[in-house]
């Protein structure tokens, strides 16, 4: 799982069955002070999160599966929670 920022919307007029109903947002990895820490990806949302929203998106297939309880879903990243707040740890 990492930590990222939901920066936008992704609009598609065709969609793999597996994705109907379901929002797909544009996600920027982030560090633990909210600095960007990679390049950006898609993810589809599982928590109803949106644009700004601090979260944490889980990048492991299997993992993906059992969350959605579908074995032939073939989404790759999957927004599974909103974060409140990050204590960074201390050194």
């Amino acid at each position: 799982m990492i930590l990222a920022r939901v920066v936008g919307h992704v609009v598609s007029t065709i969609k793999h069955p597996g994705l109907v109903g379901r929002a797909v947002f544009s996600v920027q990895p982030v560090d633990e002070f909210g600095a960007d820490a990679g390049e950006t990806f898609l993810a589809v949302d599982h928590a109803q999160s949106g644009p700004g929203d601090t979260v944490i998106v889980l990048r492991e297939g299997n993992g993906i599966r059992q969350v959605l309880a579908d074995k032939n879903n073939p989404i790759r990243c999957l927004i599974v929670g909103v974060v409140d707040a990050v204590t960074p740890a201390a050194a």
